[in-house]
């Protein structure tokens, strides 16, 4: 028998879970199904308790390992400088445009959605979030204390100062390097197990869900797909327009030759499996291996667009959903969240999961409320992963603009002479990037 996907089997778990979920509604008394729903969410509670177990290493060894490999020419400074100006800008617009979107539409509003944890319910304090507050919070007295506590925001602080010492070290500091790059494929071997059981928390949450609820319920799932899908419409137009400003019109022939990983992203849900693809259209593009094979890798750690323009809206929705209002503070604060806690996730299935547990939890949301977005998310997820691997072609190019280069009729600037590096073949450029 042929391996059958994840996703194939988080879309199996949903619809009998359905099923299952209509049939005690509609055979069992309102006291039968309200007792299985408490019961079967012994499973969505062990699922959140995993996920919450990985997030820490997984964020120290992605997150140190990209930075201290970034290493510390001149060169590589200034398109580091210029690359994260322009990671950063595009992170604040996904995850504002997630927040204007999800405040309009307000897709979560009456589902009235209550944890069956009660102790999730109690812990749920209001805390005022001022700018003392988030700064004096952010830095840690001991990380292990921080890895204890599941502190997300105060991990990143300490990753982004150990990769940045480690890179200013260079080889005295390879030893530590390897041995997190190691552990890095140890956290995305673990993490692919911890998702194997997604699909029966899928079929615990939903079948749970509707039998108390009935199938109204997914009434609001359905508007929450279709308001998330237009808000990745609309940032595809934007960063797609800014590209264009910059580079050129000539971005239009990026966009289409663009397309392809782009679908091989939509349909496997993940941006990591289009990499190659994309490097090869970039430099067939005009975009020199220098900066491609620079900018994407980074790119998949600090510019995933899709993935938190999701994850700002989904925490909102889940908000909605609990009937807990956030300020308009409170927001701008999880914006500001978001760009660090989003960052150091590349190549993880379904890793926005983990960020909006980690964010819930800064503000006193029930983590439970994951649950409304499990049974939909690998649909969702399959859009977020093409809209990374679009943001990170046009990141490139703009980069590539910016340091001079010129990619034919109907760009900016004057077309260099080329070098013999420039001259090779793309895909001699490919291997060498991935090795």
């Amino acid at each position: 028998m042929k391996k059958i996907s994840l996703t194939k089997m988080i879309i199996l778990g949903l619809i009998l879970g359905m099923i299952a979920g209509v049939a005690i509604n509609n055979m069992a008394s309102a006291e039968t199904a309200k007792s299985y729903a408490q019961d079967i969410s012994i499973f969505t509670t062990i699922f959140l308790r995993m996920v919450k177990m990985i997030i820490a290493p997984l964020v120290i060894s992605t997150l140190v390992v990209g930075i201290a490999k970034m290493g510390d020419a001149k060169t590589l400074g200034r398109i580091f400088s210029k690359t994260f100006f322009l990671f950063i800008c595009a992170s604040l617009l996904s995850i504002a445009l997630g927040l204007v979107i999800v405040n309009m539409f307000q897709p979560g509003a009456g589902i009235n959605f209550v944890a069956h944890d009660a102790g999730a319910v109690a812990a749920v304090q209001s805390e005022p979030f001022t700018l003392k507050v988030f700064i004096s919070h952010a830095v840690p007295t001991s990380i292990i204390d921080a890895m204890a506590r599941n502190e997300i925001l105060q991990i990143v602080v300490f990753s982004i100062f150990l990769g940045c010492s480690l890179a200013a070290v260079g080889e005295k500091g390879a030893a530590i390097v390897k041995v997190l790059d190691s552990l890095v494929h140890v956290m995305l071997k673990l993490t692919g197990y911890v998702m194997l059981f997604a699909p029966l928390t899928v079929f615990a949450a939903i079948s749970g869900l509707i039998a108390e609820r009935g199938l109204g319920v997914m009434v609001s799932a359905g508007i929450f797909m279709g308001e998330f899908y237009l808000t990745l419409g609309m940032l595809w137009a934007i960063l797609i327009g800014l590209s264009t400003m910059i580079v050129g019109p000539c971005i239009s022939r990026l966009t289409k030759a663009i397309f392809e990983p782009a679908l091989l992203a939509f349909t496997t849900s993940s941006s990591e499996a289009a990499f190659p693809g994309t490097l090869d259209k970039l430099e067939k593009f005009g975009v020199s291996s220098k900066i491609a094979s620079f900018v994407l890798p980074i790119g998949y750690s600090f510019n995933l667009v899709g993935s938190m323009a999701y994850c700002s809206f989904a925490t909102v929705f889940i908000a909605q959903a609990c009937n807990i209002e956030l300020s308009m503070g409170e927001q701008i604060t999880m914006l500001l969240i978001l760009m660090l806690t989003s960052k150091g996730m590349a190549g993880v299935p379904r890793a926005s999961m983990v960020v909006i547990a980690a964010t819930l939890n800064q503000f006193n949301i029930p983590e439970a409320g994951l649950i409304l977005l499990m049974g939909v998310d690998p649909f969702l997820d399959m859009g977020r992963s093409a809209t990374n691997v679009m943001s990170n072609a046009m990141g490139a190019a703009i980069v590539g603009r910016w340091e001079g280069e010129h990619f034919g009729a109907g760009c900016r600037g004057k077309a260099p002479v080329k070098t013999p590096e420039q001259e090779r073949p793309a895909t001699e450029h490919s291997e060498v990037a991935m090795s």
